[in-house]
């Protein structure tokens, strides 16, 4: 039975993971890496420290599918929604600026419930905390090694982590690359920002009435969301979250800053554009080096072939475009070479 190794419990690396269990069943052993300690990448969902305050998506914060994507992928939109994990994004997003065929949808849990569906469906051995550093080829399998030590063999390798992680691994991965793979690889490029999730007391009510807002006129803070609003999930007993995103050049600016060093600017800016804001219980910040993808691949379906046999494979936004529907198109398009190679 072919093992198959897929590097990234986010999006991609877990559809994938959903895709391929059910076309080849119980022909194939799947496995999961991530470095982190939880599934969904910058599809995470963030718990509260305390069952006091509702979680809170520090990434993505919902799915917009435009009518065309909402038919070419109707089947994953279906199952999606008719199993409870998106419904429909009422709220009112003030400053939301898209096209009149869009439609916006939300996760009752949080956006890391997607990856977990998809995971779940798999019925993949998902290992945390495997930070995969090298790639050796051995005859017709990889051998792949990890921060902690250890390694293990796989038939096919599939990489959906970013693009500069990708290029920082050891091993043969470095030969296997074309002078080509390797420009159109440097010339992938990032956006970078931080993220604040503050959680409220339950007796906390929110003053305004939108459920997110864009802002323009901030050097800091470009979006702000009221996290369980959002997810139609203020309930008595539980209080809310609320979301901050900086905007890029902030992020840009601050990246190498310490993230105790940068969150006492962002609530100082909060607090000009919310007055009267109550204090939370609780704050975590985190540090997106690697948020959404402004250069993409260039002319690419979906995936890059490192290597044939043994399969090396990548896959990501990285190599579409960085949103659900993009993320879907790669996991289809690295299903397809998984597919005629094993």
């Amino acid at each position: 039975m072919p093992r198959v190794l897929i590097v990234g419990a986010g999006l991609t690396g877990s559809l994938c993971a959903c895709l391929l269990r059910r076309a080849l069943q119980n022909k194939v052993q799947i496995v999961v890496w991530d470095k982190a300690r939880d599934s969904g990448g910058r599809m995470s969902t963030s718990r509260p420290p305390d069952s006091l305050s509702h979680s809170a998506d520090l990434g993505a914060q919902y799915i917009s599918a435009t009518a065309a994507y909402a038919k070419s992928h109707h089947s994953l939109y279906s199952e999606l929604l008719s199993s409870g994990v998106l419904q429909p994004l009422d709220g009112l997003i003030e400053g939301l600026q898209q096209k009149d065929d869009t439609k916006n949808y939300m996760t009752p849990l949080g956006m890391g419930s997607v990856v977990k569906h998809f995971l779940s469906e798999s019925g993949a051995d998902l290992m945390y905390e495997h930070h995969v550093t090298s790639l050796y080829r051995r005859g017709a399998s990889w051998e792949v090694q990890r921060k902690r030590g250890g390694s293990m063999t796989f038939d096919a390798v599939v990489l959906t982590m970013p693009v500069p992680q990708i290029l920082q691994l050891q091993g043969d991965m470095g030969d296997m690359l074309s002078v080509q793979q390797r420009q159109q690889l440097d010339g992938v490029m990032y956006s970078s920002r931080f993220a604040v999730a503050l959680f409220f007391h339950p007796d906390v009510v929110f003053s305004f009435s939108w459920t997110a807002q864009y802002v323009s006129d901030n050097f800091c803070i470009c979006y702000i969301a009221a996290d369980s609003r959002k997810r139609n999930a203020d309930v008595p007993g539980r209080g809310p979250s609320l979301v901050v995103h900086t905007s890029i050049p902030f992020g840009v600016q601050h990246l190498e800053w310490e993230k105790k060093d940068v969150q006492p600017i962002i609530l100082q800016e909060l607090h000009k554009l919310l007055p009267g804001l109550p204090e939370p219980i609780s704050i975590k910040c985190q540090k997106w080096r690697y948020s959404q993808v402004l250069n993409s691949v260039p002319n690419c379906p979906g995936h890059m072939t490192i290597l044939n046999k043994p399969l090396l494979v990548c896959g990501g936004d990285a190599f579409s475009h960085s949103n659900f529907d993009g993320c879907v198109e790669s996991a289809l398009s690295v299903l397809s070479i998984l597919k005629a190679s094993l």
